[in-house]
This record gives structure tokens, sequence and C-alpha cells, in this order.
């Protein structure tokens, strides 16, 4: 059998005169990739949604220093690893066509999940640090209402392509730029992998999945940690 695995993967092209319009975005098909054997062992999983491609996928978070939109430099493992589930993308301000329809999507998410939006940590890592200073993150966050658990990251060339790199996302080019989201349950856990525009529903349903995984874990440990009890 052939080592190299093709696969068909859906080309969206998205009007620049139809974002922010409301309209839905038109798309077309081609774009073709090939998937090396050696990558797909990393995917344990892979399936069909709605127009995107859904894998799991095992990624470490790089230890980089990032700058929130507050203007405090941070580190990107103690961000994302605080026990929530993790909705991380990447994105850069003067984008107008891929970045704008992700935005928009994540706080639709945002609002459809009511009062469990403080239980899940979204991040936005700028892909274009030099133009994106904390303060257009910030307006750019205002702009689309993300939430105080919602954070948009700049810093310096290196370290926001080390996050691409580490996340299989970075292309070399900005205007390259791929719609690609990234969900995890808990630090530890596989992340989930959609490429293409997850709908607010995906991923709704999504986080959801996530919340209840961990909640169940909770439930387990409390129920068992009583036995655990050793002599003083």
């Amino acid at each position: 059998m052939n080592s190299t695995l093709k696969m068909l993967i859906r080309a969206w092209v998205i009007p620049a005169a139809m974002v922010g319009s409301g309209m839905t975005a038109s798309v077309t098909f081609g774009a073709e990739m090939d998937m090396s054997a050696d990558k797909m062992e990393h995917h344990h999983h892979h399936h069909m949604m709605d127009g995107t491609i859904r894998r799991v996928v095992e990624y470490t978070v790089p230890d980089v220093k990032l700058v929130r939109d507050d203007g405090k430099r941070v580190s990107l493992p103690q961000e994302l690893n605080d026990g929530k589930p993790v909705v991380l993308t990447f994105i850069y301000t003067s984008c107008t066509t891929v970045c704008p329809v992700i935005t928009q999507n994540l706080a639709q998410m945002q609002d459809a999940l009511g009062v469990d939006r403080d239980r899940v940590q979204i991040a936005s890592i700028s892909i274009d640090p030099e133009q994106d200073t904390p303060a257009r993150l910030a307006e750019y966050a205002k702009k689309f209402g993300a939430g105080p658990e919602w954070h948009h990251y700049t810093g310096t060339i290196a370290a926001s392509e080390t996050a691409q790199r580490a996340f299989d996302v970075y292309r070399g080019d900005k205007m390259d730029h791929n719609p690609v989201t990234l969900l995890r349950a808990a630090p530890g856990k596989p992340w989930v992998r959609i490429e293409g525009f997850a709908t607010p529903k995906d991923l709704v349903t999504e986080v959801e999945d996530m919340l209840a995984s961990n909640g169940a874990h909770a439930n387990h440990l409390s129920m068992v940690s009583p036995q655990l009890d050793v002599e003083k």
C-alpha cells in the first residue's frame, strides 16, 4: 500500500465584502494535502463534520512567553494549563477573511454557553505580532465582545512562530492563514483539531462534552478519595 494517504480538504474562499455582512460564506473545493503515514500515527482518529475535518492530536504547549492583551507578559503553558477546557485559535487583527469568521464563531459560542462560559478559557494568538500590539488586540477583543475568560496574545515574532509550529499552524506567511480551531478538555489530554470553519454549534457541542467529561472525572475522584486515607 502506498505510504502516503491523499486526503481531500475543502479550500474555503470568503469574499471580503461578505465578512461581517451576516451572509453565508460561499465555499469552493479542491486543495489536496498529503498526509504521510508517520504523521497519521499521531492522529488517533479523524472524521468529517459539516465542511470541516476533525482530528484528535497530541500537542505539547511550548514553553514561550507571550504578551496578553492587558499588557502582562505571561507564560503560555501557565495560561493554558489552569485546568479548564481550552479553545485556541491563531488570528491577526488586520485579516479581512478567515480571522473575523473564526472570531465571530467564538463569540457566538461564548454567548451560547451561557453561565458555562466562565468555565472555559479561550485563547487567540496573533500570527502578526509586529502589528498586533496589546492595545490593538484589546480593541479587537472588545469589538467581538470577548468575555473575561477570553484573552488575546502577542509577543516576539520568534515566540509567535514557536507557538504556531507547536500546533502545526505555521505557514510562513500570514496571507496563507487557514482556519483551524483547537480544543482541549484539560492539561495532559489530547487536543481536538478542527480544520475549516467550525460552527458555533460545533464548538458548543465540543466544549459541553469536555465539561461533562471533566465533571464526571471530578465526581469519580470525590467518590474514591475517602478510600485513599492512610494511617498517620
